[in-house]
């Protein structure tokens, strides 16, 4: 544990008891800094959560996959491990079967969580809301409040940043895997060829369609099974300009061909004497050129029947999804705008975020950027700065993206996204297998993903060195 000072017996507030929250306030007390955790329910409830207990996991029981070789969550699992992580601690102490997945006993976790939490000595859980911001005096503070942040603290932030708005029905497009879309359809090219350099008039994707293709498409979006709102989430609005695309296909068969569909202002280098009768834009999403979003394909359709429909698109019969669309009440932060690479708030600096509320989405993730919030402000409190692990780690690519890898397309263009493979800097495709095989179709995918794990782990070791070294 590290020299305490003055400045380090310091307590930090943490404003959330959730994922995030409790990660964060672990990670703060394992470096000697205490916390006071502020945690409104027990005194105000939300619409969602069933108890007071800290870290309550609100829908699913499931971390998703445990597999840190192939996968990316399960590689964030990993590196969390690693770092001392309460969340993942307790995960695997109250794990039950769920073949290659991390699934958990939600009560017997919350239990082992707010236990732990609410006796060690460096902790005081107080409960109340925190209306508005916090105090001046508060010097360093972390606030995780999630999807359900209150009104009194949303309307602060709002303030505070001069964003239009935190809540509301995102209408989330997919993001497709670049690797997994086939050239021998599509072609880039931007719409009139518009754009002053190479790259920008080539800064689309193009999936075309005939006739048939597209009515076939319309036929399948309309029939498709579709999310339903809960109850809390009824009064909340689309995002402007964010309909989902079966909505507009609802409003005429032809309105999507006039709309993001509209095959004007292209020409397709693998038959340029046809003319498309409809076309299928993606837009690169990520500073790596990795990922691509689908323009204007926000969604309430049910995942299985997003991955069935969108293959029918010439192009994409193969793809890969990093993030399905989807539609839900929602709370975050224009992040890559308004946050540091330290997670602090640009305009007030004693304020950090973590969790759902910086764009993330799932337990793991949230609870991630708590750990590394907690991390940071840790350091902070002993009079240093800890760097961000590097990007070709999961954790590192995780906040990379949401603090600085996205590309702006405009309002509403940063949507939460969970970690995976696409956000991570590109590796050198293995050749040979351990046992100096080549390395031949299928296998070249879990080879890559098994390259990309290796490497981060590597990386992280490296990190945690220097970090405890600083």
């Amino acid at each position: 544990m590290p020299r305490m000072t003055d400045q380090a017996m310091k307590p930090v507030h943490v404003v959330g008891g959730g994922m995030a929250g409790s990660e964060a306030t672990w990670q703060l007390v394992r470096q000697g800094v205490p916390v006071i955790l502020h945690e409104m329910r027990g005194v105000k409830e939300t619409d969602a959560h069933k108890t007071d207990g800290l870290a309550e996991l609100v829908c699913s029981n499931s971390f998703r996959s445990d597999d840190h070789r192939t996968n990316a969550v399960g590689l964030l699992h990993e590196e969390m491990r690693r770092l001392g992580s309460i969340i993942m601690e307790e995960g695997d102490n109250n794990r039950l079967p769920a073949g290659g997945a991390l699934a958990v006993d939600r009560d017997a976790f919350s239990q082992a969580v707010t236990k732990r939490l609410s006796e060690h000595p460096l902790v005081t859980i107080e409960r109340g809301e925190i209306e508005g911001l916090p105090p001046e005096d508060w010097d360093s503070v972390i606030i995780a409040t999630g999807p359900l942040t209150s009104d009194s603290l949303s309307k602060a932030i709002l303030e505070e940043t001069g964003e239009g708005e935190l809540a509301f029905f995102d209408a989330i497009a997919p993001v497709i895997h670049r690797e997994s879309i086939s050239l021998e359809k599509a072609w880039f090219q931007s719409r009139y060829d518009k754009g002053e350099t190479e790259a920008e008039k080539k800064a689309y994707l193009n999936c075309p369609m005939d006739k048939e293709q597209y009515e076939a498409f319309i036929d399948a979006l309309l029939a498709a099974p579709k999310t339903e709102f809960k109850e809390w989430e009824a009064d909340t609005p689309y995002f402007d300009g964010c309909l989902p695309i079966e909505v507009m296909a609802e409003r005429g068969r032809e309105t999507l061909r006039h709309g993001p569909m509209k095959p004007v202002g292209l020409t397709n280098p693998h038959n340029p004497t046809v003319k498309p009768w409809a076309i299928v834009q993606l837009r690169q999403d990520n500073a790596l050129g990795t990922l691509f979003n689908m323009v204007g394909f926000q969604t309430k359709m049910k995942y299985g029947a997003q991955t069935d429909i969108f293959r029918m698109i010439p192009g994409l019969e193969e793809a890969q999804f990093a993030r399905l669309g989807g539609i839900h009440r929602n709370t975050f932060l224009n992040s890559p705008k308004l946050l540091d690479s330290q997670l602090r708030l640009k305009s007030q600096p004693r304020l950090r975020f973590a969790g759902q509320l910086i764009g993330v989405e799932g337990y793991v993730e949230s609870a991630a950027m708590g750990l590394l919030a907690g991390r940071y402000a840790a350091a902070m409190r002993h009079g240093r700065q800890l760097d961000a692990p590097p990007a070709t780690t999961a954790l590192g690519a995780l906040i990379a993206h949401v603090t600085g890898g996205h590309l702006d397309g405009g309002k509403g263009s940063f949507q939460p996204m969970n970690v995976n493979f696409g956000l991570f800097p590109p590796i050198t495709q293995p050749t040979h297998d351990a046992d100096g095989n080549r390395i031949k179709g299928k296998a070249k995918t879990p080879a890559r993903k098994m390259a990309l794990s290796a490497r981060a782990l590597d990386d992280l070791a490296g990190w945690i060195r220097d970090s405890e070294a600083g």
